[in-house]
C-alpha cells in the first residue's frame, strides 16, 4: 500500500511517498481504509520535533531519538471506511464508515491503518453520519475535541464573554460556534485574511492582531482562550475579569509555571494540557455537525503525494479552519 513515510525530523521534505506493507489488526484493533486525513498543527509540530526545549528529549526516546522508529507514519485525523476488524472488537463491523482520532498512534496518512480502539495512546472512531460527508468528518476530531475540552473546563455559560486568540485555525473555528453554541458573545482575533469567515460562523466581534492588541483595548472578558499561545500573560490577565479562566491551548514553559501560580494566588484560573480520551464528546461533536449547530471549515485540499506541501502551507499559519489530504475516493 501506499503511505507518507516520515523518514526524520525536519523540514515538510522528510515525508516520503512509499511502498509499505499492509498492516493486518491485531484482536483490539480495526483496519481502516483511509479516504480522508487532515494536516493539523501538531502533525507539523511532530514532524519538526518543534516542542519547548523539555519535552524534546521525551518525545524522542519514546519515537526514536535520531529518527523516528516506532511511529514512521503521521496523521492524526482519519475519515473512511472499516475493512476488517480483530476478534476483540465489538463496537464496529466490516463496512462502517468511521472518523475519528488516531491520537499519539497517529498513521492517518497511509491507504489503510489499523487503529487500536481502546488505546491508552487516544484514538477515538465513531460512526459516520450518513448526512455528513468524509471531508466534514475528518475535519471535526482533533479541533473540536480540544476545543470543547478547554470550553468545558472554563464552564462556559451563556451570556459570558470570551475572547479567543488565533480563532482562524481548526481548534479556532470550533471554539467560536462552540462557544456560541453554549450562549456566549464571542470576540475573534486573528489575521484580517480570516475575519470575515471568523464572522461567518457566528462570531460576533473580530479583531485584525496586526492592527489592534485586544490586551490594551480595556475590554474584559470572562474567559480568555489562546489557541496559539501568543497572547502576553500578564496584560491577559489584567483583559480578565476576577474569576475569569485564561486557556492557553499551546503553552511553554513559562506560561506554564507561571499559570500554576496564577491559579493558586489569585480568584483567576489558568488552564493547560490537551483532551483526553473521551468518546462521548466525539459522539457530542457528531451530533451538532449532524444537525448543522456546527460545521467543518475547509481551507485547501491536497491528495496524498502532496503531503510536503500540505505541511508547508500550514506551517505558514494562514489556514482557514482544516486542510484536508484525499488518501483515496469513496
Amino acid at each position: 500500500m501506499k503511505a507518507i513515510v516520515w523518514t526524520k525530523y525536519g523540514s515538510p521534505d522528510v515525508l516520503q511517498l512509499q511502498e509499505v506493507v499492509k498492516p493486518t489488526p491485531k484482536d483490539g484493533e480495526v483496519l481502516i481504509k483511509t479516504y480522508v486525513a487532515t494536516v493539523t498543527a501538531g502533525d507539523c509540530e511532530f514532524r519538526a520535533l518543534k516542542f519547548p526545549f523539555f519535552l524534546r528529549l521525551p518525545i524522542r526516546l519514546w519515537i526514536g531519538y535520531r529518527k523516528p522508529i516506532r511511529k514512521t507514519i503521521l496523521g492524526m485525523e482519519i475519515a473512511g471506511e472499516i475493512v476488517a476488524v480483530g476478534k476483540d472488537v465489538t463496537r464496529f463491523k466490516k463496512g462502517d464508515p468511521v472518523f475519528g482520532t488516531t491520537g499519539l498512534q497517529f498513521g492517518a496518512y497511509a491507504e489503510y491503518t489499523c487503529l487500536a480502539v481502546d488505546s491508552t495512546e487516544g484514538g477515538m472512531l465513531t460512526i459516520k453520519p450518513v448526512s455528513v460527508t468524509y471531508e466534514q468528518a475528518a475535519a471535526l476530531s482533533v479541533g473540536g475535541l480540544e476545543s470543547l475540552h478547554f470550553l468545558r473546563k472554563a464552564n462556559i455559560q451563556s451570556g459570558q464573554k470570551i475572547l479567543i486568540n488565533g480563532a482562524g485555525g481548526s481548534i479556532g473555528t470550533f471554539a467560536v460556534q462552540l462557544a456560541k453554541y453554549f450562549g456566549a458573545e464571542v470576540t475573534a482575533v486573528d489575521t484580517a485574511e480570516k475575519l470575515d469567515m471568523l464572522r461567518s460562523i457566528g462570531a460576533d466581534h473580530v479583531i485584525d492582531y496586526t492592527q489592534e492588541d485586544f490586551t490594551r483595548n480595556g475590554k474584559t472578558y470572562d474567559v480568555i482562550f489562546d489557541v496559539v499561545g501568543k497572547s502576553p500573560f500578564s496584560r491577559s490577565k489584567k483583559s480578565l475579569i476576577p474569576n475569569g479562566f485564561y486557556l492557553i491551548a499551546n503553552p511553554g514553559l513559562s506560561q506554564m509555571i507561571r499559570g500554576l501560580w496564577t491559579s493558586k494566588t489569585s480568584s483567576q484560573t489558568v488552564i493547560f494540557g490537551s483532551a483526553g480520551e473521551n468518546p462521548e464528546d466525539l459522539i457530542f461533536l457528531k451530533e451538532l455537525l449532524e444537525t448543522g449547530k456546527i460545521k467543518s471549515v475547509i481551507d485547501r485540499r491536497y491528495r496524498l503525494e502532496q503531503i510536503a506541501e500540505a505541511h508547508r502551507y500550514v506551517e505558514t499559519g494562514q489556514k482557514k479552519g482544516s486542510v484536508i489530504v484525499t488518501v483515496d475516493t469513496q
